[in-house]
């Protein structure tokens, strides 16, 4: 029953691509050098047309609200906040705002498994500063770091220490936000991870850190599992860890107190994973309502936001409407919800029992775990050690799946902190 519930958990410029772009690198790592690829980086800006704009204003005028009985939240979204926030989005919200928020940060696209990958590649100003790879997941996007990279690039800028400097480089996976959508079959987290470790070798770095949480995680730990020789340490913001099979020890080591934390937190999400069967199942089906309804779109990413965070319930205890509303916004405008559905199928099919596949044996890399309270899966560390070489394991005082996100003082705190032991 144990090892049933932790499976029902999830799941440049032209110049500085001359200066930074070797594509043999490439190759030789992913081995998914597709037709037509090439080693050139060209600058991204987001730049959303007018009468995208002007349809998604028509789109959320004509809307028809669904009827509610019961109480907020308890059979999904809550219409009377939903109505609130759609009423913000049409009157208030300013995507050209947001837009400039994102251009602030250098953005590129580049050519991978004949598909245009989007990254922000954010160069730090400190000679020493270690490459990292951060990739998010479902239902986010790269807006989810944007309070993290400068504290990562530009420590010194924001109350900390040179030596603690990230060049950050945040792609956009395949078939999200402004990334193109596969155009083939069994682009699963494995495939991702070859895409990451072929763009940081066209980048021009040889060893890099990695991070992630929720499809990142997964992206990440694949990364570290395929090519330990140039990750030189993983941290990851949700750790997955199977129960132990030995019968004769079926708590595999953990504690009294980790088992009751991780059975309370798995029976406080309750039914909440049903999404998962649905986008790893049908994507297609549910993509129609989700590509051609903007308020459809926020009713299935908002309920996430809502019940996933550690906001009580309550997601603008934590978050803004307009960060809500940039999010999904990335989904909108790119018309990437049905595509970025489609990874838990893939996932699923290549996966023995679950819906996420992972990597077949034990990560030896380095790895760092953060665990915020709030996370899906808070697995007892004895396990993880099973799966991932654990060399730092912090428990954190509040957050929860969105890490990044809700908490990017305790994010990039506990960052900084671990990866000081490969400088």
């Amino acid at each position: 029953m144990l090892k049933q519930l932790q499976r029902s958990v999830l799941v440049g410029s032209l110049v500085m691509a001359n200066s930074l772009g070797q594509t043999s690198d490439a190759e030789a790592l992913s081995g998914i050098q597709g037709q037509g690829d090439s080693s050139v980086i060209t600058p991204f800006t987001v730049n959303v047309s007018e009468s995208v704009l002007n349809d998604l204003e028509q789109r959320l005028a004509d809307t028809r609200f669904p009827d509610q009985i019961g109480a907020p939240w308890v059979y999904g979204t809550d219409v009377t906040y939903l109505r609130e926030l759609i009423t913000y989005w049409q009157n208030e919200f300013d995507w050209r705002e947001q837009e400039r928020r994102l251009n602030s940060f250098d953005h590129y696209k580049t050519r991978i498994d004949g598909l245009d990958i989007h990254f922000i590649h954010q160069r730090s100003p400190e000679p020493n500063a270690i490459p990292i790879v951060i990739t998010h997941g479902w239902p986010g996007s790269v807006a989810e770091f944007l309070d993290i990279i400068g504290p990562l690039t530009n420590p010194v800028a924001h109350g900390g220490r040179a030596e603690d400097a990230f060049h950050v480089v945040a792609p956009s996976m395949p078939g999200y936000g402004f990334s193109d959508k596969p155009n083939s079959r069994g682009m699963g987290p494995e495939q991702i991870a070859d895409i990451n470790a072929a763009l940081m070798a066209r980048l021009g770095y040889e060893t890099y850190a990695a991070q992630g949480g929720d499809w990142g995680a997964f992206v990440s730990s694949w990364n570290a599992y395929k090519y330990p020789e140039h990750v030189t340490g993983l941290h990851l913001n949700l750790v997955l860890a199977e129960p132990p099979t030995d019968a004769n020890d079926p708590t595999g080591g953990a504690t009294a107190a980790e088992l009751e934390r991780m059975t309370a937190r798995q029976a406080s999400l309750g039914d909440g994973f049903a999404y998962g069967r649905i986008q790893g199942t049908r994507p297609q089906t549910l993509g129609y309502g989700l590509n051609d309804s903007p308020v459809g779109l926020a009713g299935w990413i908002i309920e996430k936001f809502q019940s996933w965070c550690d906001c009580d319930g309550h997601p603008e205890s934590i978050f803004t409407k307009d960060e809500l509303l940039t999010n999904v916004m990335v989904y909108w405008v790119t018309e990437t919800a049905t595509s970025a559905a489609r990874l838990y199928y893939e996932s699923s099919h290549q996966s023995a029992g679950g819906l996420i596949a992972m990597p077949p044996g034990r990560i030896e890399v380095s790895t760092g775990a953060a665990l915020f309270p709030q996370e899906l899966s808070l697995p007892p560390r004895a396990w993880a050690e099973a799966q991932y070489n654990i060399t730092h394991w912090s428990e954190m005082p509040r957050g929860g799946h969105f890490a990044a996100f809700e908490q990017p003082e305790l994010f990039v705190d506990d960052l900084r902190t671990f990866y000081r032991n490969f400088r």
